[in-house]
């Protein structure tokens, strides 16, 4: 029932909305200012939420999206009308993809000028429509704490996602003395928490009987912080498990059970498990194209059980016969609650855990005239203990993170997956660090997507920031340059970077500390140095081989086990 609440005293939209967001707990907000957003830049002036200024739109965005992906809780931006909406779009896109918790406040044009082309207006409801959870538009002041109530419980519930509200000016400079509030009730939003116990028993029932079952765990588990009981049941049952890349992390990399990263750039024993399995538990992944790229080839053997809180994703792309719509936590939970049998099948784990042993991710290691990007990831884990908050932008670099850094944690890894957002790791990094400002953070960035947001740079001195960038300069774009080369007759078509910038003096120019790496035997020596002090932030350009590819492979469109590069 919506309640009319009367304020102890008049206030503006923009004080109301400040005023509400501190009530649902929201202590940051990254932003910048503009002609639709004034009024609330007048407020956030001597308001006591944190403001940080980014120095473009899309970088906002990105910022409080590595806010989110390392705290869990969403990240709340703010954006000018037009051309300021439209420059959050993609980051709004990757937050879509990836179930990550925003609340997006678009400036609009005064509530007369809507749909008469004013100056710098622009239909962000209809464009946010199929990148969004959902999206508003407030028409009345007094409905401020209403909707942004429902949004927070909305991106932070279920499957998290995006939501973007569209502020008209005249809604934010207008005063009200009552306001409308209620308690959240959204008939039609009720996402299933919990499982099925009947669903929960068939699936240990099968588990009894299977010879060779196999766990995938995708960002689900980790989102739902259930990389405990993850561990707890695998170890229970004896299951090996393989993740996705948004699943890194929900076990450690090092445990005698995790088989690594399954899909296109996955190891041999992940898929040559997922090949022969004969009882597949998938626990909060979508079964995306990177990791089923043939899906009428995948998992072939197996009976498929689906976990996922969100029920449009089961039997979207594989047949599923054993569904449960729920949280990945409270599933596991109930599975661990209950009593089942332990496969007999010993043989299983032993041969994936051969596979393992035999076909580890590896490089050319007595190769030193050039330095090898899988051998600067592994001595940076070595250096930060595998500790650190990793932060990757897109390319080959970040499956090289993927395969090379010991991730131990949840939340550790912070990464753009399905969208794939070149650009998405220098502001993803600044908000993963003022969101843990106590944890190591670390990005390793290629020279491509270096180059798409390093204005945020700016940040790193003025809101003390320290992370380390790791650089790695393959004077290319690796991934398309790769795919040229294996699949499109070595024809490098506007791949290759003939000039680059000075990234050591625009490093200086931003104030940070630059160190630029040319030899192998250098290498350990200038990595350690660069990362000793951790209350400066550093450039550290890594130059690599510019002909290194990430493997193995899966081909697109292949089945998992038609691997190249495997030795």
């Amino acid at each position: 029932m919506v309640k009319n609440i009367k304020l102890e005293e008049e206030t503006t939209g923009a004080m109301l909305l400040l005023d509400t967001l501190i009530e649902l707990g929201v202590d940051t907000i990254f932003g910048y200012p503009g002609g639709s957003v004034l009024p609330l830049y007048d407020a956030i002036y001597d308001h006591q939420i944190n403001h940080i200024l980014t120095r473009h739109e899309q970088g906002a965005v990105h910022a409080a999206e590595g806010y989110a992906k390392s705290t869990g809780k969403p990240g709340v931006v703010v954006v000018t009308s037009g051309p300021g909406a439209t420059n959050a779009v993609t980051g709004i896109a990757d937050a879509m993809s990836d179930s990550v918790p925003l609340i997006v406040f678009t400036g609009q044009v005064t509530t007369p000028g809507i749909g008469k082309d004013a100056f710098q207006e622009a239909d962000m409801v209809g464009m946010t429509m199929p990148i969004t959870k959902y999206n508003y538009q407030i028409r009345d002041t007094k409905e401020i704490p209403k909707v942004l109530t429902e949004a927070y419980h909305i991106a932070t519930t279920g499957r998290k996602g995006p939501v973007v509200i569209d502020i008209p000016k005249d809604i934010t400079i207008e005063s009200v003395k009552t306001v409308s509030k209620k308690d959240v009730v959204l008939p039609s939003y009720q996402p299933t928490i919990s499982p099925n116990k009947l669903q929960v028993k068939k699936l240990l029932d099968y588990l009894a009987t299977a010879k060779k079952p196999l766990i995938v765990a995708g960002g689900g588990v980790n989102y739902a912080e259930g990389s405990q009981e993850l561990v707890a049941f695998a170890e229970k049952y004896q299951i090996p498990v393989l993740s996705t890349l948004l699943g890194l992390g929900a076990m450690p990399s090092d445990h005698e059970l995790f088989l690594g990263m399954g899909g296109m750039h996955g190891s041999y024993a992940a898929n040559m498990a997922l090949t022969e399995t004969d009882f597949l538990i998938n626990i909060g992944a979508r079964f995306d194209d990177r990791l089923a790229s043939a899906p009428d080839k995948f998992a072939t053997n197996a009976l498929v059980a689906h976990i996922d809180i969100d029920p449009a994703e089961i039997g979207k792309i594989i047949k599923t016969q054993l569904p449960i719509v729920a949280d990945a936590k409270k599933t596991l939970k109930a599975m661990l609650a209950q009593e089942g049998k332990r496969p007999q099948d010993e043989e299983w784990v032993k041969t994936v855990k051969q596979n393992k042993q035999k076909h580890p991710f590896t490089y050319d290691r007595t190769q030193t005239a050039e330095i090898k990007p899988q051998r600067v990831v592994e001595l940076i884990g070595k250096i930060t203990k595998g500790d650190a908050i990793v932060v990757t932008d897109v390319g080959q670099h970040q499956m090289w993170t993927a395969q090379f850094y010991p991730v131990k944690h949840s939340k550790q890894l912070i990464t753009s997956g399905g969208l794939g957002t070149m650009g998405f790791g220098i502001p993803a990094a600044i908000g993963a660090k003022l969101a843990n400002p106590e944890k190591e953070v670390v990005l390793f960035v290629g020279d491509g997507g270096f180059q798409m947001t390093s204005q945020e740079l700016a940040i790193l001195n003025i809101y003390h920031t320290p992370i380390k960038i790791i650089l790695l300069n393959n004077h290319s774009l690796g991934m398309v340059r790769q795919w040229q080369e294996s699949f499109f007759g070595e024809r490098r078509s506007e791949s290759v970077f003939e000039e680059q910038p000075n990234f050591q003096l625009l490093a200086q120019a931003y104030g940070i500390e630059a160190v630029n790496i040319r030899e192998d035997e250098e290498l350990e020596e200038k990595l350690t140095e660069a990362f000793a002090n951790k209350e400066v932030s550093t450039l550290i350009e890594v130059q690599i081989s510019p002909t290194e590819h990430v493997l193995p492979m899966v081909p697109a469109g292949q089945p998992n086990d038609q691997m190249i590069g495997v030795e």
